[in-house]
């Protein structure tokens, strides 16, 4: 893996010669050897349509390409910071809450409405966080961002899970979602007034959730 923890908010990146990372713009604490940062506006791997896909969304995170032999510490915004090893499967992740990523993983940006109908327009709404979402394909590693820190929630076929849509951070594995309301939700467990949604998860994976509903 080429992430490792230095603390609950920094990690450090190995960079090696004929390998590269991405990471969010601004991430960069220091560095060390011969490493080189360069601006990548299309955002990663996703070519054109995944830059206008964000700025459709207002989700346009600009990422850096990292290059060279050394290695670096990221972190941002004090955030905590979670690593996620994909083994060929899938992650479908927020893009402000990507900080950085092996360049073997596909990048792309998807269409949250194709999970559930109107769930990532209703989600979108709620929580000021747009229609699309970044789907990352392979092997390598992850590091997302979160409030509080993450832990993990299995999904299996028999228990689906709901959670706060302004907590969710990612997801993985054979799963669908949808959203539902619940009217006086919010009032009964303290946290405001009026209608809620919860974003049911099923099929067989894990979701990544946040202790925090602040967003990024």
């Amino acid at each position: 893996m080429a992430f490792t923890k230095i603390n609950s908010k920094m990690i450090e990146a190995r960079v090696v010669p004929g390998q590269r990372l991405f990471s969010q713009r601004g991430a960069m604490l220091a560095y060390t050897g011969e490493v080189r940062f360069t601006p990548n506006i299309t955002g990663g791997q996703g070519g054109v349509m995944s830059m206008i896909g964000r700025r459709v969304a207002n989700e346009d995170t600009p990422l850096m390409t990292v290059e060279g032999q050394g290695t670096v510490m990221f972190g941002h915004g004090g955030h905590h910071v979670q690593v996620i090893d994909l083994t060929g499967d899938t992650l479908y992740v927020e893009a402000d809450r990507l900080l950085a990523f092996e360049g073997s993983l596909q990048q792309s940006t998807m269409f949250m409405g194709s999970q559930g109908g109107v769930m990532g327009m209703v989600r979108g709404q709620v929580t000021g966080q747009g229609l699309f979402t970044t789907k990352l394909d392979g092997h390598g590693a992850v590091a997302v961002m979160a409030h509080g820190g993450v832990f993990e929630l299995p999904i299996t076929p028999n228990q689906p899970v709901h959670v706060d849509p302004q907590a969710y951070v990612a997801h993985r594995g054979q799963v669908q979602n949808k959203l539902s309301t619940a009217l006086g939700w919010r009032d009964m467990i303290g946290r405001g007034s009026g209608e809620a949604f919860q974003l049911e998860l099923s099929g067989h994976g894990t979701v990544y959730v946040q202790a925090s509903e602040e967003k990024l």
